[in-house]
């Protein structure tokens, strides 16, 4: 793809309290919102078609602490595979609040072909970040020190969706990519109508402040339209990035609850 993708370009759509109770052994609710969950979407880069991307969420344990299992697929599609051939795999694993354990991220962008890991060790309060460049065989790492429950930029999402802010609000939400961890501001803007293959909702416009130098040092700007009604569906997300890459869109097709 012209003007090459940034590296965590995957992990970067979105931003995002409540404790969930198990409505049975496979199906969860967080404020009316459905566990287990997967949702589809198309991916637009500069109005054209740039592929598909896949987001699932399931309870794997109940008790005294809750385990989540979370997994973003995103694949290239159409004239854009072509130029710029992706294929990421991102998973997270989280307990309780949606307080992420770890992630790992295998990304194959291009030439490119990476492997990220992080570890949340909540004793030792540290996150842990090894990055391995499998093409040139190069290995980076780093460590950064967590509040007592820190998400992912993923987890951010599921925490989002469940604090229902009203236009005019705003949050602080602990995120971490394992080099670095901040209280990333969300703001809730307005109401706005979003047509999608699902059809047209109302939604809430939330704008997510995490580039910048927040926690990632590219300049842009992420939006996250949520459905206003109990499901808090994801609908559409926006990273507004500078030339040459520009603006990059998921838009919901297909919302499934097992």
């Amino acid at each position: 793809m012209p003007g090459r993708l940034p590296p965590r370009l995957t992990c970067a759509f979105v931003a995002l309290l409540a404790v969930p109770s198990s409505q049975s052994q496979s199906k969860a609710v967080t404020n009316e919102i459905l566990f287990p969950e997967t949702l589809t979407y198309s991916v637009e880069w500069r109005l054209i078609y740039a592929g598909d991307a896949r987001l699932t969420v399931e309870p794997r344990k109940w008790g005294d602490k809750a385990e989540w299992e979370t997994k973003l697929d995103v694949e290239s599609g159409g004239l854009v595979s072509k130029l710029y051939k992706i294929d990421d795999k991102y998973q997270t694993a989280m307990v309780g609040q949606f307080c992420t354990t770890s992630t790992s991220l295998e990304a194959m962008e291009g030439k490119r072909h990476r492997e990220v890991k992080v570890t949340y060790d909540y004793n030792r309060g540290k996150a842990s970040y090894v990055e391995r460049d499998l093409v040139k065989n190069m290995t980076k790492t780093a460590e950064t020190e967590i509040p007592a429950c820190v998400t992912d930029i993923l987890g951010a999402l599921f925490k989002l969706r469940t604090l229902h802010l009203e236009p005019g609000q705003s949050a602080q939400i602990p995120v971490s990519d394992g080099k670095k961890a901040i209280q990333a501001r969300v703001e809730a803007q307005e109401r706005e109508p979003i047509k999608t293959k699902m059809g047209t909702f109302n939604t809430i416009r939330y704008e997510a402040f995490v580039f910048n130098g927040a926690l990632f040092a590219r300049k842009a700007q992420l939006q996250v339209w949520i459905s206003d009604d109990a499901r808090s569906l994801p609908v559409q997300i926006r990273a507004r990035m500078s030339f040459p890459v520009g603006s990059i869109t998921f838009s919901l097709d297909k919302a499934e609850h097992p």
